[in-house]
């Protein structure tokens, strides 16, 4: 069996690298769980967890648990491993020398630990956008890709990349990194809105209409006529442009009849704008197409743009049905 390059991240902000570096080890917590060294399967692994840590959610019991099964199981005396200091921009490489070992104190606050050899270093600075991007996961353990492992290698002692020579295909690679996580992104955002039920929904999209500087008026529950909000600049619709919202929030698309529907209930000088989050037929965009009355067809896709378009914008109460973060990336 080929031996395999792990990441190993020396606890947040590697407050413990010093320790992995003098003490010759790598080592991760989860200090509850106690003595692993008979685990022998990633569901098991689970099951101390659920027990250990209750109140983790189902998506963090998955991750952690493939993460220390990797360290008790999968890694093999020989196999690589790479931990960064973050403090001198090194990578430091060596290779596992002993079999899982439970030792608590051994290391601070890691009680599960294995030795290591440390063999040489790489400056991250003469790594590509790429390979930074895959040393930079923010999971404790990660298997390292081939062609990562092999650029590694191929620039240990070396200080750093000439800029002249790569500044062209850095910037290349940045930006797909960057298409990359905000395609990313915005897909997590859509999860976030399609998880909210009719009634959020509902909030939502008023909340995005006075982000964008209308009052509104929610329809109270019951027959609302294809009028589920009301906006305008007074917010009482006397002033123009009075916008009439109607918000579908379910699967599957909205076809022509509920387009010819909605638009017969307009007046003249009314705007609409439809919401459904399971999108329209072909037939429907034509319906909208041809109304009398302006109107907006917003999907889920439209409807994550308006959210990061406008959230600045919005209120404490409609940051709460979508809470996002604000990230900067390199200009």
């Amino acid at each position: 069996m080929s031996k395999k390059m792990w990441l190993v991240r020396a606890g947040e902000g590697a407050y413990l690298f010093n320790e992995f570096k003098e003490k010759q080890a790598v080592a991760i917590g989860w200090s509850k769980l106690k003595n692993m060294e008979s685990v022998t399967t990633l569901q098991a692994v689970k099951t101390l967890l659920k027990s250990n840590y209750p109140e983790y959610k189902d998506g963090k019991t998955n991750i952690t648990a493939g993460q220390i099964y990797r360290f008790v199981c999968e890694f093999q005396v020989n196999d690589e491993v790479i931990t960064y200091d973050p403090e001198e921009r090194l990578y430091y490489i060596g290779n596992i020398t002993s079999k899982y070992d439970y030792n608590p104190g051994f290391i601070t606050d890691k009680p599960n630990v294995r030795k290591v050899s440390w063999t040489g270093s790489v400056s991250r600075d003469s790594l590509s956008a790429s390979a930074r991007n895959t040393l930079g996961s923010i999971l404790t353990i990660i298997t390292i890709p081939d062609e990562v492992r092999s650029e590694v290698y191929s620039q240990m002692g070396k200080q750093s990349n000439t800029p002249e020579e790569e500044s062209e295909e850095e910037t290349d690679e940045l930006e797909l990194i960057k298409a990359d996580i905000i395609l990313k992104s915005k897909e997590f955002i859509k999860d976030k809105i399609a998880n909210l039920d009719w009634e959020q929904m509902q909030e939502l999209v008023a909340g995005i209409l006075r982000g964008m500087g209308y009052k509104t008026r929610i329809s109270p529950k019951g027959p609302d006529r294809g009028r589920d909000i009301l906006a305008s600049p007074d917010g009482l619709g006397l002033e123009e442009p009075r916008i009439m919202v109607e918000v579908k929030h379910r699967s599957g698309q909205m076809g022509a009849n509920e387009i010819r529907s909605f638009t017969g209930g307009l007046r003249l000088g009314d705007r609409g704008i439809y919401v459904s989050t399971g999108g329209f037929s072909k037939e429907a965009k034509y319906e909208a197409e041809r109304s009398n009355n302006p109107l907006s067809l917003v999907d889920l896709d439209f409807l994550v743009e308006l959210v990061t378009q406008y959230y600045d914008q919005f209120d404490a109460e409609t940051r709460t049905l979508v809470p996002l973060r604000k990230i900067y990336w390199p200009a």
